[in-house]
């Protein structure tokens, strides 16, 4: 039995997917069951990080744990509270989603930081686990589907700063062997895609895709700022977007690492290709 938390998300509704449909047994775990829709052999339950209750039963009799929960200063207390879960259920096995840069220094950025802590928790422990440091993923383009379908520009916070954009499919696969085979048990594999990406050169992808042009406008940081406290952010999650937008700006994400190829056996998907498997 295998738990996937964060199961309605891109990444870990694609594990439920993924192995389902290589006919694992699959636990998926939400804290609204009613609003899920999966394939009859997935067994959903409802799991919520700050009840240990509802964590116990989701993590009942199972070997594995797929652990992604979403990004905020409530992390760490998620994390630790799923593996307590894990461990006294009896389970073997944690793959743990995180972030690239977790525990770096990035000259005041704090982007990652928030995983620390469960990275920590997972090495300290008695369990196998593995950890997945994704780059920034090629779906958060689809934040710009109503500026492109108004013929706006997209908003770039991060100039001509490039990443290695990976698609989140990969990272679902990734995530998949690393909780059905042990060639990766205690390692930190970090997954990029197979070119370094600009905000621009994704709209002039997208725009290619499209068949029409996708333009780029400048947002200076502290506009953006104040547009994401405008929109209800909360300042410190804010001030952690700012911080990673500044830090990609100046490639400070600039890298590229073999991890997808080495575990999948082939090239990781070009942004490129994920346009065109999401075109609208």
């Amino acid at each position: 039995m295998i738990v996937v938390t964060g199961a309605t998300g891109t990444v870990g509704g694609e594990v439920v997917r993924l192995l389902a449909g290589r006919g694992e047994r699959v636990r998926a775990m939400t804290r609204e069951p009613s609003k899920v829709t999966v394939s009859p052999e997935v067994e959903v339950v409802r799991g919520d990080f700050d009840d240990p209750g509802s964590l116990a039963g989701a993590a009942r009799g199972a070997d594995a744990v797929f652990l992604l929960s979403a990004p905020g200063p409530w992390l760490a207390r998620h994390d630790e509270a799923m593996v307590v879960a894990a461990r006294a259920a009896g389970g073997r096995k944690v793959v743990k989603l995180s972030a690239i840069g977790t525990g770096e220094e990035h000259g005041g950025a704090r982007v990652g930081d928030w995983h620390r802590a469960g990275e920590q928790a997972l090495r300290a422990g008695e369990l196998d686990w593995t950890v997945l440091r994704p780059s920034s993923f090629a779906s958060n383009a689809l934040r710009w589907v109503a500026q492109i379908r108004l013929g706006r520009p997209v908003p770039n916070t991060t100039g001509r700063g490039r990443q290695g954009v990976v698609d989140p499919r990969d990272v679902a696969e990734v995530a998949v062997r690393a909780l059905t085979a042990d060639e990766h048990v205690r390692s930190v594999l970090t997954l990029t895609g197979p070119e370094l990406l600009s905000v621009p050169d994704m709209a002039k992808t997208l725009g290619e895709t499209l068949g029409r042009p996708v333009e780029t406008v400048d947002v200076p940081l502290e506009a953006y700022r104040t547009q994401l406290i405008a929109a209800g952010m909360d300042a410190e999650f804010a001030d952690v977007a700012v911080d990673g937008s500044r830090l990609v700006a100046r490639d400070g994400n600039a890298r590229l690492t073999p991890d997808v190829e080495r575990v999948l056996g082939r090239p990781p998907r070009t942004f490129r290709t994920w346009a065109a498997d999401h075109l609208r």
